[in-house]
Order: structure tokens, then C-alpha cells, then sequence
């Protein structure tokens, strides 16, 4: 009988020991705490930010949406020398510790049907753990369905390195468009996009080039060339103005336009 009531006491412990575990341990910050900037977008390409939360991690910049549970925008760089191959142990997602009131807690995706797509892609930080890491705070995701991230979001993420391994160095800002009536998940009410976009620019001292895509969230098999659209019109729907600090003159012949002549498919 006293060993029975051992055992039941055991493993009652072991079972709140589980739930304290799951539902508050945190592990600890993967950004330098020191606030030094190892690698962030050039401040005159950012975008404006429509809730006035931007927040710098070493290796990209985000501005955080509260009232939607995730970023409205994700703006980073992707050099030749950042598309590694090397091995990577996943981490746990985590809140991120530099968003004012905490992003969501990844329990919100448990059970929803949905995954946690990053916007920064942990494919594009393996050449550093911390850089890796980075990409698991839960202010780097979005719900997305599992077959679109999987499939023609993937298939976009892989042409962005074909394309920074074959002109260099890239600055890409991607998101879910965030508006009005969208399904939410979660205690936290994470809202889920029906659209994601993703703008890549190329700049030299000549010229700079940019392509802009508009995905439904939903797999498609159609080429990654049909869903190409201006930045105007991404601007349009998010309410964004992408290169704010940019020349008038620079922004209207290049957010007007939809043109891939010089991007090899």
C-alpha cells in the first residue's frame, strides 16, 4: 500500500512537472544581449511600419503587429556567403523577448492545423547557430497551411538563393497580407493569412531591380512567374509603404512596374 502511494505520488509530480514545463519554461534569449547589430537591412530600405513596433535581431528587422499575433513585415539580407549547407539542431520556438508585450506563444499553432512558417527562412542562417537561431522566435512566423509552406512558398524561398548565388547579395521583406476577418488560432488569437507576399531587391550602383510575388496560401503548381505583381499593389493592400526613405522618383519607376526580364526563371 506505501509503495503504491509512493508510486501514485511520483507520478503525479512527474505529470505537473510535464505541464509546468510545456506551458512556462522559456529558454534563453537567442539574440547578443550586448545590443550590437551584426548584420541588419541598410535603414533607408526599410519599410515604414504601420504599428510603430520595429524590432532589430542580429541577422533581420521586423515590425509586429499585436492586435494579429505575428509581423506584418520581415526585411533581411542574403549574401553568397550565407547559403551554407551546414548541419543545424532545431531550436524551440520562443517569444521574442524584444517585443513589447511578448509575440505569441507557439502553443497557439499546437493543434490548429497549421505550421509555423518563417519569413526569414532558418534554410537561409545555417552558416551560424545564432544566426539559425534567431529565425525560431515566435516573431519570425506565421500560420501557414502546411502544404503551401511546404510547397510553393518553399519553391519561392529556394529561387530567392538561386538568385543570390547567381547576382549576389539580395534584401528581401516578406509577410502575410494582415487585414479585416481573417481565421484566428490560439488563445492568442493568432490571425491566419490568406495571402503572403514577398519583395526582392537587387541593388548595384548602376540600377536596382525588383520582383514581387502575391501567393494565395494555398499549394499551387503554377509557375512562380504568375503570381509577379507591382509593389504598388502590395502596397495597396497592407497599407505599407515599402522604400519610404527612398526618392520619389526611384520609387515610381520601380513599385509601378512588374518586370523579370533580367531574373532567369
Amino acid at each position: 500500500m506505501k509503495n503504491r502511494t509512493i508510486y501514485v505520488v511520483l507520478i503525479t509530480l512527474c505529470i505537473i512537472g510535464f505541464w509546468l514545463f510545456e506551458n512556462f519554461y522559456t529558454p534563453a534569449t537567442y539574440s547578443n544581449t550586448d545590443g550590437s547589430s551584426v548584420d541588419l537591412v541598410e535603414s533607408f530600405f526599410l519599410p515604414s511600419s504601420t504599428t510603430g513596433e520595429i524590432v532589430e535581431h542580429n541577422y533581420y528587422t521586423l515590425s509586429y503587429s499585436e492586435p494579429h499575433e505575428q509581423p506584418e513585415w520581415v526585411a533581411y539580407t542574403l549574401k553568397k556567403e550565407y547559403l551554407t549547407y551546414d548541419d543545424r539542431q532545431r531550436p524551440y520556438f520562443i517569444e521574442d523577448p524584444k517585443v513589447r508585450t511578448k509575440s505569441a506563444d507557439w502553443r497557439n499553432y499546437r493543434g490548429s492545423g497549421y505550421d509555423r512558417g518563417h519569413l526569414c527562412p532558418a534554410g537561409d542562417r545555417r552558416f551560424s547557430e545564432q544566426a539559425y537561431n534567431e529565425t525560431f522566435y515566435t516573431s519570425n512566423i506565421s500560420p501557414q497551411d502546411k502544404y503551401f509552406n511546404a510547397g510553393i512558398w518553399n519553391r519561392l524561398e529556394q529561387k530567392v538563393r538561386y538568385w543570390c548565388k547567381k547576382y549576389g547579395d539580395l534584401m528581401v521583406v516578406t509577410g502575410g497580407v494582415l487585414e479585416n476577418g481573417l481565421i484566428e488560432i490560439g488563445d492568442e488569437d493568432v490571425d491566419v493569412p490568406r495571402t503572403f507576399y514577398k519583395i526582392i531587391l537587387r541593388s548595384s550602383a548602376e540600377e536596382s531591380q525588383v520582383l514581387a510575388f502575391l501567393i494565395p496560401a494555398k499549394e499551387s503548381q503554377e509557375p512562380l512567374e504568375n503570381f509577379l505583381v507591382s509593389v504598388d499593389e502590395i502596397e495597396k493592400k497592407t497599407g505599407i509603404d515599402f522604400f519610404e526613405k527612398q526618392l520619389e522618383a526611384w520609387q515610381a519607376k520601380l513599385e509601378s512596374q512588374v518586370n523579370s526580364s533580367d531574373w532567369k526563371f
